[in-house]
């Protein structure tokens, strides 16, 4: 709670308390650590990768539990050039050993692909080239690098390379973009690379929706593939998304690739809330005797051996009730996704399927 002073017209200084913003669909750790907003200490994460020894590590959660927060947090705590202050106070900060070792150490590429999507093949790949292109070109530097050669340099051209205001890369370029930048980052900082990826198979979901499956499971197979496989400029991975997709084998030949569903009880805390964090959060905004009702609401999913609760539900009902106290909760994730999955089992399906649906 922030306190403030404020005069009266009488002179005489009264307190006036006043709650900090809750972030409603902020998903920028920096912005919510420097904005005034509230935050629920996931840093616990950086402490479990490190324990785990993953290479590379996905994490499957649904839609809306934290994911692209998590994955801000771990670009702010890793990348050269962090800012200490961001976890003051911060359970991770406590661990003075783990920040001394790892905290700004290293080079991070950091894309997230909920945005890769398109209506073809072409589009969705033109997508791909701004994603990329747009984080590469925060490496400028090492255009002027002295441990870069100059045909490196013009590997390195070639991915931030425009063309009327567009990103313009050809397949090759593309495909093999992510392991460049990994290598041309460990040759100047002489330090390995960590690729953080977030929200991997968005574009095999677009795809799958307008009939280019195949082209674009082919194409994350060689980008991926070509980073997260046999890349000694690669210190670990992260990867997040819905999905696993296993069935074509995009991650065949991984060595010490750990998958972490949400059946695993390793990080089964680390998206979406406990019990503890949402008492912490109602009693912080004085609503503290609505726990029940957000728990009958909002606490439908099991992690592991945790009950979580769906963190964009539980923000939105609080920063409702906390101006409002008779408001009522909704539902405020189901519009926040689409149901094309499960429309399209439903049509493809038998006379039994619906049946059952309807049933239940």
């Amino acid at each position: 709670m922030l306190l403030f002073l404020e005069l009266t017209n009488k002179g005489e200084a009264i307190t006036i308390s006043t709650s900090i913003k809750l972030p409603v669909g902020i998903e920028n750790f920096e912005e919510i650590r420097t904005g005034g907003y509230y935050y629920v200490d996931k840093t616990k994460l950086i402490k479990q990768l490190f324990a785990s020894g993953g290479k590379v590590n996905l994490f499957t959660r649904p839609r809306r539990f934290g994911k692209t927060l998590n994955m801000s947090m771990l670009k702010c705590f890793l990348e050269i050039g962090a800012k200490p202050s961001l976890f003051d106070g911060l359970y991770i900060s406590e661990n003075k050993q783990l920040c001394s070792s790892f905290m700004g150490k290293y080079p991070v590429v950091f894309i997230t692909l909920k945005n890769v999507d398109g209506l073809s093949f072409e589009e969705a790949k033109y997508r791909f080239v701004d994603v990329i292109g747009s984080e590469a070109s925060r490496f400028s530097f090492l255009l002027d690098s002295d441990r870069i050669s100059s045909n490196e340099k013009e590997m390195y051209k070639a991915i931030i390379s425009m063309s009327e205001g567009s990103f313009k890369m050809n397949t090759q370029v593309l495909l093999r973009s992510l392991k460049t930048l990994s290598e041309l980052l460990y040759k100047h900082y002489d330090k390995k690379t960590i690729i953080l990826i977030d929200e991997y198979d968005v574009p095999l979901d677009k795809a799958f929706q307008y009939g280019y499956y195949k082209e674009m499971v082919t194409f994350i197979r060689g980008l991926l593939g070509d980073v997260l496989k046999t890349n000694d400029a690669l210190e670990f991975a992260v990867l997040t998304g819905c999905l696993r997709v296993s069935k074509e084998s995009i991650f065949t030949g991984l060595n010490n690739f750990k998958i972490l569903s949400i059946t695993d009880t390793r990080f089964d805390e680390q998206f979406g809330f406990t019990d503890r964090e949402v008492k912490d959060l109602l009693s912080y905004y004085n609503v503290e005797d609505k726990f029940k009702e957000t728990k009958e609401w909002y606490d439908g999913y099991r992690f592991g051996n945790v009950d979580i609760y769906c963190p964009w539900d539980v923000i939105n009902y609080v920063d409702r009730i906390k101006d409002d106290p008779g408001a009522r909760p909704e539902a405020f994730w189901i519009n926040t996704s689409g149901n094309f999955q499960i429309r399209r089992s439903c049509n493809s399906s038998g006379k039994r399927l619906k049946k059952e649906i309807r049933k239940e």
